[in-house]
């Protein structure tokens, strides 16, 4: 079943990039592997999936030492300065970097284990409380202009969690405004070429909005039950 489903979703992205006149090589497709036992990951990872999320940091850490050392490790959830010592150990990517201070601890704690991360700065494109990110421009560029020296941070991009409606065109507005600030960016000399945004239910538009990184989770492993 977790096969099928990404061979559907693959499907999903190459009609999403036709009709944007995309090459699917252009978007990465993340497997959202939260809550997920290894066995579901492993099966991921033999139908070719080889890039996978983690919302939180210590599963993050006892997964990425429990799978294959082939696997891309992305941490996409809400990060606290103090956990940034489990992200550093095992994340290429961090996708939620989205305060000054969460920057110095991830360049610290990388700095420590001699490991170079990219990072992503997530932005806040829409009015809802739950979401998180960078909301002002002067701190974006401080934070941007933080990793841009830093030793062990790698500045890839931009990330954005579309708001939770049911009118599309909102969610296309959100994945636009982050695109803009994309290219804004990129004219001020920033190297900011990845767009990581996208989930189970948008990723389409995502793709047609510039997306280069999509993050699907329930789509590939089903609904979950958080409660556990």
């Amino acid at each position: 079943m977790i096969a099928e489903n990404i061979h559907i979703i693959r499907e999903r992205m190459q009609n999403a990039c036709t009709r944007s006149g995309r090459n699917i090589s252009e978007v990465t497709l993340i497997g959202v592997s939260k809550t997920v036992g290894v066995p579901e990951v492993v099966l991921a990872h033999e139908a070719g999936l080889l890039q996978f999320g983690e919302n939180k940091a210590q599963e993050l850490r006892d997964k990425s030492r429990n799978l294959p050392t082939d696997i891309t490790w992305h941490f996409i959830g809400t990060l606290q300065s103090n956990k940034a010592k489990y992200v550093a150990e095992a994340a290429h990517w961090v996708h939620s970097v989205d305060s000054l201070k969460l920057a110095q601890a991830l360049q610290e704690q990388a700095e420590r284990k001699n490991r170079a991360l990219n990072v992503l700065f997530e932005v806040k494109t829409s009015a809802e409380t739950t979401k998180h990110g960078l909301t002002e421009l002067a701190d974006v560029f401080e934070t941007l202009d933080y990793c841009m020296n830093a030793s062990h941070l790698h500045v890839r991009g931009l990330m954005t969690m579309a708001p939770f409606v049911d009118d599309m065109n909102i969610v296309r507005k959100s994945f636009r405004q982050l695109k803009e600030l994309q290219m804004d960016l990129h004219h001020k000399g920033y190297p900011v070429t990845e767009l990581s945004m996208g989930m189970t239910g948008d990723f389409e538009i995502a793709i047609e909005e510039g997306a280069t990184m999509i993050r699907v989770g329930t789509a590939i492993f089903g609904e979950r039950n958080y409660n556990l």
